[in-house]
């Protein structure tokens, strides 16, 4: 009965429903993190530049490398860069392997607001889980990793999104 019951549910709802949901709750997740790093000390830090410093990760990244991690023009992964710079949240160095490159590096600053940011997911994640359930929680990530194709997991979502 209870199946009955969730498959009826299901079916009343629009098919447009389920993206904009899974956009609304990305979103309220995105919005949560940037308000608390905002209280912890980075009132800088965009979504944007978020998706960037992961794509930059601990290795950092030529602008080449960058504007293909975020799916955007090298031009807009430098103007990206420019800005984090101006933040202080990354550095270009001399790449030691070729000097003609330039290689994109987190400074301590770009460092710490990542790792804030995964602090503060775990906190948001608690957070779920109070709410729904640790149960159900975990139910709604295993079936969104089962309807995720495999490598879906990108940092793209700038150009993706046309921006």
């Amino acid at each position: 009965m209870a199946d009955d019951t969730q498959r009826a549910r299901a079916q009343d709802r629009p098919g447009y429903e389920l993206p904009l949901l899974l956009f609304a709750g990305f979103r309220s997740l995105i919005d949560q993190l940037h308000a608390e790093l905002a209280r912890q000390g980075h009132p800088d830090v965009r979504p944007a530049y978020g998706f960037a410093m992961q794509a930059i990760g601990r290795d950092g990244a030529t602008a080449s490398e960058l504007g293909r991690r975020l799916g955007v023009s090298k031009q807009a992964a430098g103007k990206t860069a420019d800005r984090l710079e101006a933040l202080g949240y990354a550095v270009r160095a001399d790449d030691p392997a070729d000097a003609r490159r330039k290689v994109i590096r987190l400074t301590p600053r770009g460092m710490d607001s990542l790792a804030r940011s995964a602090a503060i997911f775990e906190e948001l994640r608690a957070q779920w889980a109070a709410a729904l359930g640790p149960e159900r929680l975990r139910d709604l990530e295993d079936d969104l990793s089962v309807m995720v194709p495999r490598g879906a997991l990108r940092l793209d979502a700038a150009g993706w999104f046309g921006a």
